[in-house]
């Protein structure tokens, strides 16, 4: 399976940024044993398209309805009508200060289904609920309620965010990586059978440039999900490359 690398700018990113999307858009494309894509903040989706051609740009959430009176939201037609070919669902981010909730995603993600958009949908667990003894209880959770029933053939992609490892300093041992990924297959395989192991499982916990290797090295990392260190092609490249490695 080939590794998937996404970045994700989160609320970062005016047009004086666009050559730096540019930049790292040139460097991924060297990577030609690895998928890679940019999620972009809505505002900049249309442009970063024009400036990089062919390069996968997406958004970093998409609504359940098609349209109608929801101030403030875009909907999987509006991504796609900008030029975006994938999107994020249910960042940990978005299910704390949004309180997104498991139904909200799976409806999320079916409208960007609906809307022909691949889609990142993430699942993780806080420090509380780690440290209480239900981190595979939470996380399993959100993938049997958050995934659609036709969560396979190829357009989405999970991706495991240990909350307590993201910009806390505390780190999660490839160990955590490798117990909490194989649970989450074992449960894709549990409900979509063989077609649950063709789905790609992310790693979104603060992966770097000095971490990428060991992390895709562990048993059903299919890849990452970036945040900080996608916002330089200086940072992005040596992940880019860690994952180059493991194709080969």
């Amino acid at each position: 399976m080939r590794k998937f690398i996404i970045g994700n700018w989160k609320m970062n990113g005016l047009s004086c940024d666009l050559d730096e999307i540019v930049t790292i858009s040139a460097v991924a494309q060297l990577h030609t044993s690895v998928d890679s894509a940019l999620c972009v903040p809505a505002t900049l989706i249309e442009r970063a398209v024009k400036a990089v051609g062919a390069f996968p740009i997406g958004g970093q959430d998409c609504h359940m309805h098609k349209s109608g009176a929801h101030t403030g939201c875009v909907s999987g037609d509006m991504l796609s009508d900008a030029g975006a070919v994938l999107t994020i669902i249910g960042h940990s981010e978005r299910r704390a200060a949004q309180q997104e909730q498991d139904s909200d995603i799976r409806a999320k993600a079916e409208a960007a289904q609906a809307a022909g958009l691949k889609a990142i949908l993430c699942v993780g667990e806080t420090l509380e609920e780690r440290e209480a003894g239900k981190a595979l209880e939470i996380v399993l959770g959100q993938v049997a309620h958050s995934l659609p029933d036709a969560a396979a053939g190829g357009w989405l992609s999970v991706a495991y965010e240990p909350v307590w490892a993201i910009g806390t300093g505390r780190v999660a041992e490839p160990a955590d990586v490798a117990e909490m990924h194989a649970a989450i297959r074992a449960s894709l395989v549990a409900r979509f059978g063989a077609e649950g192991e063709k789905i790609r499982i992310l790693y979104g916990g603060s992966m770097n440039g000095d971490n990428a290797a060991i992390l895709l090295a562990v048993p059903n990392v299919d890849g990452g999900l970036i945040g900080g260190a996608s916002l330089t092609a200086a940072k992005f490249q040596p992940i880019l490359a860690a994952a180059q490695a493991k194709g080969e």
